[in-house]
């Protein structure tokens, strides 16, 4: 009977600690908060964390981090207090002890279902090779109102299929500065191109059907800058769309290049519709680019694009 009593007040006094708690963590650069690093933060998310989803605030402040966000770190928001004065930043390059791109990042996030708000992630190196800002591998995954700074490579979309949702995001860099095989939708985002390069190189695996979705984006480019590529193939069946964007003056006539090879434009998958400004003028696109019509572009859904077989929406999760 002793026993059982026991067993009963452990399960209670558990169940009684779990309610209290937090799910929620404050960093602070000055030592306010919970933490003063970004790091110690994620690094007390408990794997299939029982708590639900844990929330990090970020006060104003430059950390200095190589950030890294673990698979089994899942069901995390990270909200900055400012987007323009939280920053996460790093200067690591590929030619910097032959590290090779994928070793470059400031902030590496592979766990699933994290949502960033409000913050700049940025790689501050010179453009001296490679340099991601931010390396994402994990499935739903969300970025509303960010930042992301860099030169080459700045957003490496990492892992075939994972899905990635950008809403209100400002992104910018010189070459191929939006990469990987990943499915990504960029809603309202600005992208902007700071040399005379190309934006994209998606690596879409034959077996996905959808790359990069930009869908009522401002594309825009820096004053010296009088020749940018929409993108170009990584991979053979890179896939591209940018739909009712904006498209500057400093877009190259042809659209579009094939990296070198002529076999890519048999299987890459480039499209354009309804964009507007002085570079959406598609007369003198590559002819294997495909301007759709406003049939085809129906297809073109946050729902198809991003659903899969879980129905995932990130509109309704920012709601």
């Amino acid at each position: 009977m002793i026993q059982k009593y026991l067993l009963i007040f452990l399960i209670l006094f558990s169940v009684n600690t779990l309610a209290q708690e937090k799910t929620e963590y404050i960093v602070d650069r000055n030592g306010t908060g919970d933490f003063r690093t970004i790091q110690e933060a994620i690094n007390a998310v408990r794997t299939a964390d029982p708590r639900g989803q844990i929330t990090i605030q970020v006060k104003k402040g430059v950390y200095k981090e190589k950030l890294i966000l673990p698979p089994h770190v899942t069901n995390v928001r990270i909200v900055g207090e400012d987007r323009d004065k939280t920053i996460i930043n790093y200067d690591d390059h590929a030619n910097i002890n032959k590290m090779g791109t994928f070793k470059t990042h400031t902030f590496l996030l592979s766990g699933n279902d994290v949502i960033l708000e409000n913050l700049t992630v940025e790689n501050s190196s010179q453009p001296l090779g490679q340099a991601v800002a931010l390396h994402i591998e994990g499935d739903r995954v969300i970025l509303r109102n960010c930042r992301l700074l860099g030169h080459q490579d700045t957003l490496y979309a990492g892992r075939d299929g994972a899905r990635q949702y950008f809403e209100n995001c400002y992104i910018e860099g010189t070459t191929d500065f939006i990469f990987g095989p990943s499915t990504a939708w960029f809603e309202g985002c600005t992208i902007h191109c700071k040399s005379n390069s190309y934006i994209t190189a998606a690596n879409t695996p034959q077996n996905i059907k959808y790359g990069y979705i930009f869908n009522n984006c401002t594309v825009t480019t820096a004053d010296n800058v009088s020749a940018v590529y929409l993108g170009r193939p990584w991979r053979a069946y890179s896939m591209t769309l940018f739909m009712n964007c904006t498209l500057p003056k400093g877009i190259k006539p042809e659209g579009w290049n094939n990296w070198r090879n002529a076999e890519n434009e048999k299987t890459a998958s480039y499209m354009e519709y309804n964009n507007k400004g002085e570079g959406a003028n598609t007369a003198n696109r590559v002819k294997w680019a495909k301007i759709l019509t406003a049939n085809q572009a129906k297809e073109f859904t946050m729902e198809n694009v991003l659903g899969g077989c879980d129905n995932w929406n990130p509109q309704s999760l920012l709601r």
